[in-house]
C-alpha cells in the first residue's frame, strides 16, 4: 500500500509538531521520579502542549482517554495513565503524540529508574539500537524491507523476544496511515520510499515471549509471560540525502 508524499507545507507544520513532542518528552522524562503517579505527568503533559498551541494527538483517538501512554514493566504500550506511584527499578514506556495545524508526530522511549537490572538495560539498549538500525537505512529509493530487516537482526542477535503482533505505521493528516510497519522483513521487498513520506518506526521487544495480549483495562498491551519489554519509537521524513528525524 502506497505512502503518501507530504508537501513543504506538511513537512513544515510536522517539524514544529515534532520539536514541541522532543521540547514534552524532556518535561516528561525530567518529571518522571520515584512516588510520582503518571496521571499527574498526563496532565502536566496536557497542559504544556496545549501551551505551545498543538493538541495531544492520543487523547480522545479510538476514545483513549489520556494524552500520553504509560506502561510499566510487563505492558508494553497503550497503558493508562493512573495514581499507582512510579517504584524504583521501573522499566516505564512513554508513547504519546502531538497534533500541529492538523499534522500529527508521534514518538516513544523507554526510561529505567534506578536500580535497573543488567538484563533490563540490555532490554533496553538492544531496543535503542534497533531503532536506530532501522533508521540509519531510510532513504529515497530502497525497500521497506530493507529498514525492517535492519531492526530484525538486532533484536534477534541479541535473543530477545521481537513482538509481531504490533508494528509501525505511516504517519501524517491521520495519525496511523498506510502502510503497516512489521519490525520484522524481508530485504528488497515492500514499497520504496521516496522522498517526502514520513513514517514512524518503533521496534518493540521483551526479555521473554513475543506474544503479548490485553490486559483487563482494555487498553494495555502486555507480554503474554510477564517478561519486562521495551519500546522506541521516532516519526522519520524521508529525505533525497537519506533521512530527518522529526521528533529527535
Amino acid at each position: 500500500m502506497k505512502i503518501s508524499i507530504k508537501s513543504q507545507e506538511a513537512i513544515d507544520a510536522m517539524r514544529q509538531a515534532g520539536s514541541i513532542l522532543a521540547a514534552t518528552r524532556n518535561l516528561l522524562i525530567q518529571n518522571l521520579t520515584v512516588g510520582e503517579t503518571s496521571s499527574h505527568l498526563d496532565q502536566l503533559v496536557e497542559n504544556y502542549i496545549c501551551t505551545q498551541g498543538a493538541e495531544p494527538a492520543f487523547k480522545g483517538y479510538k476514545n483513549f482517554p489520556a494524552s500520553i501512554c504509560f506502561s510499566v514493566n510487563d505492558g508494553l504500550v497503550h497503558g493508562l495513565p493512573n495514581t499507582t506511584p512510579i517504584q524504583a527499578g521501573d522499566v516505564i514506556k512513554l508513547d504519546f503524540g502531538i497534533r500541529y495545524q492538523g499534522w500529527n508526530v508521534d514518538a516513544a522511549t523507554t526510561v529505567g529508574l534506578a536500580p535497573v537490572s543488567a538484563e533490563n538495560k540490555r532490554l533496553i539498549d538492544t531496543t535503542k539500537k534497533a531503532l536506530w538500525a532501522g533508521i540509519k537505512k531510510v532513504q529515497a529509493g530502497i525497500h521497506l524491507g530493507d529498514v525492517q530487516a535492519a531492526i530484525q537482526e538486532v533484536i534477534e542477535n541479541a535473543n530477545l523476544g521481537l513482538v509481531h503482533s504490533l508494528t509501525g505505521h505511516g504517519i501524517g493528516r491521520e495519525l496511523h496511515e498506510p502502510p503497516s510497519i512489521p519490525n520484522h522483513g524481508e530485504r528488497g521487498t515492500g514499497p520504496v520510499l521516496q522522498a517526502g513520506m514520513t513514517i514512524c518506526l518503533e521496534p518493540m521487544v521483551t526479555t521473554g515471549s513475543s506474544d503479548v495480549q490485553v490486559a483487563r483495562d482494555g487498553w494495555t498491551y502486555i507480554t503474554s509471560d510477564g517478561s519486562y519489554s521495551a519500546h522506541e519509537e521516532h516519526t522519520i521524513l524521508v529525505t533525497h540525502s537519506g533521512f530527518e528525524i522529526l521528533t529527535l
